[in-house]
Order: structure tokens, then C-alpha cells, then sequence
């Protein structure tokens, strides 16, 4: 049997997150659309900077997380911890789709292209252009750390590389954020 929420688009705000989580795990698209709501506006501006300013990739990749989500979601141990566990989830994905592009060179196609804009009202747009315009490690790496707070080791393991990598890559982009925004 499918357990359902009495969903009043008023009160949705007011729904448990853990009970909503209950409740989608069962089936209830409903109570997985208001958790896509709550969480969707955090989920794009990340995955923008991750792609570089790519907008119709990082909303692509954000559905996408979103559709894993809907799948995996009974594997979600510890359902207070949704949004860390979303997040795990489209940075994987973001950086297997990075990972995928590598020989490509999707930031050479970006190059050549009006600077970016994200589709946020961003409080310093020439530090968001300039983070979008970074070389693909380096504003992963900068990203991952400086904005969402992983550690040099979380990063490393997220990316496939070493620390010192993730350290190097975390000083280049610094180095080149400097060098654009002065």
C-alpha cells in the first residue's frame, strides 16, 4: 500500500523531511516533489560552478541527480542526512561526466564563449564568472573546498587523485582567481 502526505501546497513547507523521505521511499512522487523543491535551488548553483557556467549541463546533471535519487533512495540510512547524501551524489556525477570529457577538453570549448552568467542573483558576478573560467581540476578542487567545505582527503577521494594533487590544485586556482579578479 502507498502511504501519501495530505499535501497542501501552503503547508508544504511544514512537512518533516524525514517523513517525506518515508513516504517517497513508499512511492509517493508527491512527497519526493517537495523534497526536489526544497533542495533544487542549492543543487543548481553547485553543479553550475562544477561545469564551469555550463547551465544547460548543470541543470541536466541536477535531474539527473535527482532521478538517482529517486531510485537509490532507499538506500538513504539516515534519512536527517538527505542533503549531504544529494550532494555525495551530483558531485559523483558531476565529476564522472568531467571525467568522461577529459581528452574532449570541455573548458577550451568554454573559452571561446561569452563569459557565463549564473542563473542566480550572485551577490560578486565577476567572482563567479572568474570561478566558472577556472580550468576544470583546479575550480573542482576550489569549489569542493573553499564553497562546500570538504576536506583536502574527501576531495582526493572524490576526484581519483592524490592530496597533494587536490593541494596543488586548490593553490593554482587561488593563484589564477588572484591574477583575474586584480
Amino acid at each position: 500500500m502507498e502511504a501519501t502526505l495530505s499535501l497542501n501546497p501552503a503547508g508544504a513547507e511544514a512537512h518533516d523531511e524525514s517523513e517525506l523521505i518515508r513516504c517517497a521511499v513508499d512511492g509517493d512522487r508527491d512527497a519526493f516533489a517537495i523534497l526536489y523543491r526544497r533542495h533544487a535551488c542549492w543543487l543548481l548553483p553547485l553543479m553550475w560552478r562544477m561545469t564551469g557556467g555550463d547551465h544547460g549541463l548543470a541543470e541536466d546533471l541536477t535531474q539527473e541527480a535527482f532521478v538517482q535519487a529517486w531510485f537509490k533512495l532507499g538506500q538513504l540510512n539516515d534519512r536527517q542526512r538527505f542533503a549531504g547524501w544529494l550532494k555525495a551524489l551530483a558531485i559523483n556525477l558531476v565529476l564522472a561526466d568531467r571525467r568522461k570529457l577529459r581528452p574532449v577538453g570541455n573548458d577550451q570549448a568554454l573559452a571561446g564563449q561569452e563569459s557565463p552568467q549564473p542563473p542566480w542573483p550572485a551577490a560578486d558576478l565577476d567572482l563567479e564568472t572568474a570561478i566558472a573560467r577556472l580550468p576544470g581540476r583546479a575550480r573542482q578542487v576550489l569549489v569542493l573546498f573553499c564553497i562546500e567545505g570538504f576536506s583536502h582527503e574527501e576531495i582526493a577521494s572524490a576526484m581519483h587523485v592524490e592530496v597533494g594533487t587536490s593541494k596543488a590544485q586548490l593553490h593554482r586556482a587561488r593563484a589564477l582567481l588572484k591574477e583575474t579578479l586584480s
